[in-house]
């Protein structure tokens, strides 16, 4: 039995996303301040990963918040401004359905990071810095129009003096897992 096809709309949005790997957070940091960017807050965030048969599944627990998110996403591995497709299940009790998770599936890696979370002119922006790997920056930008947001998030990246070729495909999980 397959469940393509069924309308999980409710719960889930295609985003426009750029991941880029960075020297120095601070100079963001500074230039998302002198553009008015909004601070919404700095989050230590456990994401463990699991093996799927397509897509990324991962379990995001947050350091001091009662719930978790458990998130399933479809993405392209592209070093430009991505599509991605993304389902998310807010739990209650992210402990007990961690120890169910782990009985069926098999723990991918877990990617340890602090993420200082802004939002400007409707995209979220991300300073993370990753355990294992280093400091990078994310803009994801909910979309009904790909080709548009693409091109905003380009202009972005250059008001934010972020090089092209720092751009990474790959998710902090993948990254990981190459280091072995």
């Amino acid at each position: 039995m397959s469940c393509k096809g069924k309308d999980l709309s409710s719960k889930s949005g295609e985003l426009v996303e750029i991941k880029a790997e960075v020297e120095d957070l601070a100079q963001v940091r500074e230039r998302l301040r002198e553009l008015g960017a909004r601070h919404l807050g700095t989050f230590r965030q456990i994401d463990t990963y699991f093996e799927v048969p397509e897509g990324r599944l991962k379990l995001r627990e947050t350091l001091g918040e009662k719930l978790a998110e458990l998130v399933y996403y479809e993405r392209e591995d592209v070093p430009g401004p991505k599509k991605s497709k993304v389902y998310l299940v807010r739990l209650e009790k992210p402990r007990t359905f961690r120890e169910v998770l782990c009985k069926v599936l098999r723990i991918k890696v877990v990617v340890k990071k602090i993420r200082e979370v802004y939002i400007y002119r409707g995209t979220r922006i991300h300073l993370d810095r990753v355990e294992g790997l280093g400091a990078f920056v994310e803009f994801e930008k909910k979309t009904l129009d790909v080709k548009k947001d693409r091109e905003f998030l380009k202009e972005l990246m250059s008001e934010l003096a972020l090089n092209p070729s720092s751009l990474i495909s790959l998710s902090y999980s993948d990254l990981l897992e190459a280091l072995g």
